[in-house]
């Protein structure tokens, strides 16, 4: 990582870098100088968070406009005329400055009040997407660039990684091939974006269900049973959707009803989107093969933290073979308790989540609404803030009366303790509200870099998630699987605020997909540890009284029960996806007869099933990559045991955490950045010895 004057003197501010720095000056001056009321102007952040429908779309027509402009000024420059001033720097310097402003756009469309911003913002993000598209097909760019790497005058370490993903990133979208073959691409990237549009379609257009009566649905809770439609005959209609079949398979206590809810929903689809993933995969195979790699999976890895599917594959085959000897274990208790329960019946991959629960239930015998009680989202936002203001040396502060796109918004700015440096701003949108996006996680809003004229731009992250305030005076509880998801989510604002990378590019969270969330999972560590819990948590009628022992002891071993038949389920997920991206012509439904009994210990696939045709995943995000949870996973619980485990808190390690992992963002290589951490390589033991710690 290169940093100080040094790094300040190379980014020299010239030519069309300064000619697009002063035009989105000026255009931002002009925005704020519309507002009827304009708050206190805060130093670096450059994000405009309130802005009308017609200022969104205007807006993004200028982000194009001078992204254009600065395209069209590099690939002017002649081939014997290339330098890093004026072809790397002004594309640096177009990143760096109009990433907040694309933001700005749209991330309205998620989190604004008004339907008509809403709109305009989903209009802006599709004109600026297909602007982007077009600037990664540009072989006029393509040609500067590649002609200037390849006089490898490298200014440093991080300008050369810089210029490395510029040439791949043109390559890998098939600029280095002839016309005919990058037509061939594209028009392949279209026929698989319209299968998994379709597979994706199919699913939610599909109204298959399910009639029973309620003796049948034994065990579920009244309020459910009282929420299905009556059919005739006093049945009720149970529909294939996850908040129908979700509830069965984890509380029906009937394993007929079970079983004929788990074979439907793995008949959904079946033969229509079994046919369209089988084309799909085929599509992803020969896109792969034009761009010089021999599968879809070598493609789509190649650019991560695992580098080939041939590592992935050693990955996964180590991992379930050393969690088979406890995963029998599991088994066998389940299977126990299932024969006092009903019998001699075979068990199923339809009896896991119902047994689980139950053993959980005798062992635990946790109340969740009763934990609710002790988790009011102010205290745990206050603890939260606490540990990791201790743990990685900051301060955070509110900003008050800060400019916002809905009054329930917060805005904090985030201090180096030491030496009370500004290093970055986060805004929570944390409560539900009609037309809100209704998951929790994180938008980075501006990335962190330096600037050209020397000065580090300061990164913003957004969290939003979607709590429930039923009025206006209650205090907000919190579920604490809502509190873990806090706790990580807050890992990833962490990561990206405390960011330290010269470019734009690798600011943050820009760094291999499968290394992204592993800060997130190591930090996720502290919600089951006694001393965390009780910072977060305080009895809503008596915040004194944290969380007593005894709860915070069942939470820590809920989470750890059961986890490596868990994990062997993913594992059957992660094999499939690898193995059909990696070869040609596989038979699903064969892979699959021949995978379920061999990794889930016996249990057979249920019979007539065709369980790929609603793996969604690999319609659409995850292809090829479903194995990157665990991998985090794994990695990320070695750290937490050879470094944390033993030594929380610990300011000293939490600032050379940040130091060495979470400031270089992806100016580094990944693996290089965590053997420098540990000493050594990661390696998957840590994770195998916390499992057989929790044996059953």
């Amino acid at each position: 990582m290169v940093k100080g004057k040094k790094e300040r003197r190379i980014l020299a501010f010239t030519g069309a870098a300064a000619l697009v720095a002063v035009a989105v000056n000026l255009f931002i001056s002009a925005i704020n100088s519309q507002k009827k009321q304009k708050k206190k102007e805060l130093p670096g952040l450059s994000v405009c968070v309130k802005l009308s429908a017609s200022e969104v779309i205007k807006l993004a027509d200028h982000i194009i406009a001078k992204s254009k402009e600065v395209h069209d000024s590099v690939a002017a420059v002649p081939l014997d005329k290339v330098t890093y001033v004026n072809i790397i720097l002004p594309l640096a310097e177009l990143e760096a400055l109009q990433f907040p402003l694309v933001q700005s756009c749209v991330f309205q469309k998620m989190l604004s009040p008004s339907a008509d911003v809403r709109k305009a913002s989903a209009e802006a993000e599709r004109r600026i997407d297909a602007h982007l598209h077009m600037c990664s097909k540009r072989e006029d760019v393509y040609r500067v660039v590649k002609s200037f790497a390849a006089r490898g005058e490298w200014m440093s370490p991080e300008t050369k990684q810089f210029v490395h993903c510029l040439v791949r990133d043109f390559e890998r979208n098939g600029m280095s091939l002839t016309l005919s073959k990058r037509e061939e691409i594209e028009r392949l990237r279209n026929e698989i974006d319209e299968l998994s549009l379709r597979f994706i379609h199919n699913l939610n257009d599909d109204r298959t269900f399910l009639l029973f009566n309620e003796s049948e649905l034994s065990g579920l809770p009244l309020e459910f049973i009282k929420s299905l439609e009556r059919a005739d005959y006093g049945k009720v209609r149970v529909t294939l959707s996850s908040h129908h079949v979700l509830p069965i398979l984890e509380h029906c206590k009937v394993g007929a009803t079970r079983r004929m809810v788990a074979m439907a929903q793995g008949q959904r689809c079946g033969e229509q989107n079994l046919h369209i993933l089988e084309s799909l995969v085929q599509l992803r195979h020969k896109l792969a093969r034009l761009l010089g790699y021999s599968s879809y999976a070598d493609y789509v890895i190649e650019p991560r933290m695992a580098k080939s599917s041939s590592e992935v594959f050693e990955f996964l085959e180590d991992l379930s073979a050393h969690l088979t000897e406890l995963a029998t274990r599991e088994l066998c208790v389940l299977k126990e308790l299932k024969k006092k329960e009903e019998g001699e019946s075979t068990f199923g991959v339809e009896d896991i989540k119902y047994y689980v629960r139950r053993v959980e239930e005798q062992k635990f015998d946790l109340d969740p609404g009763l934990v609710k009680q002790y988790f009011p989202v102010t205290v745990v936002l206050a603890g939260l803030f606490k540990i990791f203001e201790d743990l990685f040396g900051l301060r955070f502060e509110e900003i008050s009366e800060p400019e916002v796109w809905h009054g329930d918004v917060r805005l904090f700015s985030a201090v180096n303790l030491s030496s009370k440096e500004l290093i970055g701003y986060f805004f929570l949108d944390l409560y539900s509200r009609e037309g809100k996006y209704s998951h929790t996680c994180i938008m980075a809003l501006q990335n962190g870099c330096i600037s050209s004229n020397g000065v580090r731009q300061i990164p913003v992250s957004l969290l939003t998630a979607n709590f429930q305030k039923h009025n206006n005076d209650a205090v907000v509880l919190l579920n604490f699987s809502e509190v873990v998801t806090l706790f990580h989510e807050f890992s990833h604002v962490i990561h990206h605020i405390c960011n330290r990378a010269s470019f734009a590019r690798f600011s943050g969270l820009r760094v291999e997909p499968d290394f992204v969330e592993i800060p997130g999972q190591l930090l996720e560590n502290w919600c089951y540890e006694t001393s965390s819990l009780k910072l977060m948590s305080g009895f809503h009628q008596d915040i004194s009284k944290p969380l007593p022992d005894e709860m915070c002891r069942k939470l820590k071993g809920k989470h750890e029960s059961f986890s490596a038949l868990k994990l062997k389920q993913e594992l059957l997920l992660c094999f499939f996806d690898q193995i059909i991206h990696s070869s040609e012509n596989v038979d699903m439904v064969e892979l699959l007869k021949h995978l379920y009994p061999k990794v889930m210990l016996g249990i057979p696939l249920i019979e007539g099933t065709k369980p790929a045709s609603c793996f969604l995943r690999l319609a659409i995000g995850y292809e090829a990559t479903c194995y990157s949870h665990l991998w985090s996973e794994v990695f990320s619980a070695d750290l937490f045991a050879s470094k944390f485990q033993d030594h929380l808190p610990n300011q000293s390690l939490g600032l050379q955490f940040r130091e060495k992992v979470l400031a270089p963002g992806g100016a580094r290589d990944s693996m290089e950045i965590l053997t420098d951490f540990l000493g050594r390589r990661p390696s998957i033991q840590a994770y195998i010895e916390q499992k057989n710690r929790c044996r059953p």
